[in-house]
């Protein structure tokens, strides 16, 4: 009879591993904010018990995000709002011009990600213009930071070419680098308050390097995902004066493949609770909400998102 009971325990353990649906949810570098979130949401999941298994991983950013879920590799991933529509869009940019990825879909816009040109104090930078012949680091490969410094030098009349050197290297060795004096400049598209840049400035005298209104309405344009943001003055330590520069959105993102309940369940796990949602990070205390998830999606919303949206009363 024990042994009975053994066997039968052992039978409903595997029949409950069984039922578990693994999710892989990519982030990006450690030390930036998607890291956190994703952690964060796979967390939420994990402890809601709902047939889901998720994990984060870090990852080179937004375009490799995108084409790892492409690949099967991630079910769902955080990406910029811009690069998730170049990638549907098949343009734009030289990673999807003309390899459209057709099977991603949205589940919410979460925060502004805000471009920071960080310069080491001592460089000599103090426009975006100034960084022709300088050393600086234009974000990982694959990345939406590596696409915004693009059109941002582009909105100046610059090219990557124009640089003294163009670092293409993750935030965390960007970091080094202008620790080391080996950078002079950064750029970081991120949360406000990335941990990253409050740890380069607590060993290194930095300044914030401003987009003017006039250039961001030019890059607009062309670009329109980009709108006007002040960095506050204090947000980074030894920076006491506002930084006008220019942001785009954070967006949790899904491949198409997965079924509409699995996505539903995943949702109602993550975003039913909004005040253990939003303790996940500052960004999302402040800037998230349930009606501005769902505001001016660039790519077409999952079916179990539009479920859960239309549960909550956001969407009718």
């Amino acid at each position: 009879m024990r042994m009975k009971r053994v066997v039968l325990a052992a039978l409903a353990f595997l029949g409950l591993g069984l039922a578990q649906e693994f999710l892989t949810i990519g982030s990006g570098a450690t030390t930036g904010v998607y890291f956190p979130v994703a952690t964060g949401m796979a967390k939420l999941v994990n402890d809601a018990n709902v047939g889901i298994r998720a994990n984060a991983r870090s990852t080179g950013g937004s375009v490799a995000n995108i084409n790892a879920i492409a690949a099967g590799e991630f079910e769902m991933a955080l990406a910029q709002n811009d690069i998730s529509f170049y990638a549907f869009q098949g343009c734009c940019i030289t990673a999807f011009d003309g390899r459209p990825v057709k099977g991603i879909r949205a589940l919410a816009a979460l925060y502004p990600e805000v471009v920071h040109i960080v310069a080491r104090a001592d460089a000599g930078i103090r426009t975006v213009a100034d960084l022709k012949g300088k050393r600086v680091v234009v974000g990982d490969v694959g990345s939406g930071t590596e696409q915004n410094a693009r059109q941002i030098l582009e909105a100046y009349g610059l090219r990557f070419e124009d640089l003294g050197q163009a670092i293409r290297v993750s935030a965390t060795q960007g970091i080094q680098l202008m620790q080391d004096k080996r950078a002079d400049a950064l750029f970081y598209t991120v949360g406000l308050g990335a941990s990253a840049i409050q740890q380069l400035a607590l060993t290194t005298p930095i300044t914030l390097v401003a987009v003017d209104l006039g250039k961001v309405q030019a890059i607009a344009k062309k670009y329109p995902f980009y709108v006007g943001f002040n960095i506050p003055g204090g947000t980074y330590k030894g920076v006491d004066v506002t930084t006008p520069t220019v942001a785009v959105q954070a967006m949790l993102i899904a491949s198409e493949k997965l079924s509409a309940d699995t996505v539903y369940k995943f949702m109602k796990a993550v975003f039913g609770n909004q005040e253990a949602f939003k303790k996940i990070h500052p960004n999302l205390e402040r800037f998230f909400s349930l009606q501005r998830a769902v505001k001016g999606l660039p790519i077409p919303l999952h079916p179990g998102a539009e479920r859960f949206y239309k549960e909550v009363g956001v969407l009718k």
